[in-house]
């Protein structure tokens, strides 16, 4: 790699001007934002609570950065772009991380923060997980009425020999198979899994978890599991009917749906053909598949279009309108994917450690990371035109500022560009992140 300390880039003349370029500017951060992610983990008390669950095997007496100056570091990095330990050999000088993470002097580098992931074990599953429902239920002021819980599967293709990893055939690719929950845009599970597994494998006992906790909280929460078919268990249907959870559910199309939604389909088919305009038609029969111990409420959304049929089809307990509840309930989970979507622009795929809890680990340390970044948006820009604004842009808006700071005994200053276009908006994120 090109070493460009202390040598000076010429570039072309500008207005009859030499324009030259060199890394010596002293204390500048390109990273003046991190001010906000600091505010907002204050806000939260994320970081601090993290660390408490977290065991650190080190001698105390030869510490010189403290657990949660070392979770500080690694989310703040995350949220601000830096996906490899390796930056922080870097990073770890910059003054204004340095100010972000509460410290005046050299953060840790990428050997203790590899030393620190590589400590991790099964003791951070339940641990970091009960941080995000703690917080999930703090960030409301009053009791919910209704909580819809969106469980999905996706794919983490590995490209090394990690513990765990096997080669799925959906995806093509080995892969680990990763586990989310989410309730609106906040997450309350994030679990790695290996990818040789049914995709709901452990998705009941998660659920069921989830509801002590949130009706240990909220004790007449109404409670809706939303799912696609890869969750369709009839063991889980059932324990939902048992605990008064609502459902919707995809269902995997079959033979013997088909033949019963025939009539829908046929007419679907017959309109399209009449008007060449696609046809959309709901309708819904009481149904049991084998294993069924009793009839339930499924629901088609018969479309047709010169593409063809396209029949799809969801069970649920929920009362209303079938096309209502496809529509504005069932479809309404698409939202989830744009969420774990989010995890990848925060490096939950950089899942490259050899054993397995190291790299559960990161996927944690990526979901906590997005949490200050949506917390951000909930909280500092809700009823803006960034109320919806991805964590990239966020992170490119609001973060990536550059800044001359100068320190000294008394003080901290972050002389952010003059030119920045963003200043009003990082004024009000302030206002409003700021309890006093």
């Amino acid at each position: 790699m090109t070493d460009c300390t202390g040598r000076l880039f010429e570039f072309p003349v500008c207005k009859k001007r030499k324009v030259e370029a060199e890394f010596n500017g002293g204390d500048v951060t390109s990273d003046g934002g991190i001010l906000l992610l600091r505010q907002v983990d204050r806000l939260l008390g994320l970081s601090a609570q993290v660390s408490r669950g977290l065991k650190d095997s080190r001698d105390p007496a030869k510490w010189t950065h403290t657990t949660t100056d070392v979770v500080r570091q690694r989310l703040f990095g995350l949220a601000l772009g830096y996906e490899d330990l390796n930056d922080h050999q870097t990073l770890r000088h910059d003054p204004g991380f340095q100010t972000g993470v509460d410290r005046d002097q050299d953060l840790a580098g990428s050997s203790t923060l590899c030393r620190f992931e590589n400590a991790a074990d099964r003791e951070i599953f339940w641990s970091i997980h009960n941080v995000m429902v703690d917080q999930f239920i703090a960030s409301h002021k009053s009791p919910p009425k209704e909580l819809i819980l969106d469980f999905d599967a996706t794919d983490d293709p590995v490209h090394g020999k990690q513990d765990g990893r096997f080669f799925h055939g959906y995806y093509d690719s080995y892969c680990f198979l990763p586990l989310y929950v989410f309730c609106g845009d906040q997450p309350l599970v994030s679990y790695l899994r290996p990818s040789n597994i049914d995709a709901m494998k452990h998705s009941g006992a998660l659920l069921k978890w989830l509801v002590k906790r949130l009706r240990k909280a909220w004790p007449d929460v109404r409670i809706i599991f939303r799912a696609d078919s890869g969750f369709c268990r009839h063991w889980l249907l059932g324990w939902c009917e048992r605990r008064d959870i609502g459902y919707i559910v995809g269902i995997a199309r079959n033979a013997r749906l088909q033949r019963f939604f025939k009539p829908v389909t046929n007419k679907a088919a017959s309109q399209f053909e009449e008007t060449e305009i696609k046809q959309r038609l709901f309708g819904e029969i009481q149904y049991a598949a084998g294993p069924w111990k009793q009839e339930r409420r499924v629901i088609i959304r018969a479309e047709h279009s010169k593409r063809g049929a396209n029949p799809r089809f969801v069970v649920t307990n929920l009362e209303g309108d079938a096309e209502e509840l496809y529509d504005r309930v069932y479809c309404a989970r698409g939202e989830m994917e744009n969420r774990i979507k989010e995890q990848f622009h925060l490096f939950s795929d950089r899942t490259s450690c050899h054993n397995w809890w190291p790299n559960q680990f990161r996927m944690f340390m990526s979901t906590l990371a997005y949490m200050l970044l949506e917390a951000i948006r909930r909280l500092g820009l809700r009823g803006t035109e960034m109320a919806r604004a991805q964590c990239e842009t966020i992170r490119l808006k609001l973060l990536k500022i550059g800044a001359v700071i100068l320190r000294n005994t008394r003080r901290v200053r972050f002389l952010l560009s003059s030119a920045y276009p963003y200043q009003n908006q990082f004024a009000m994120v302030y206002d409003r992140l700021n309890p006093g």
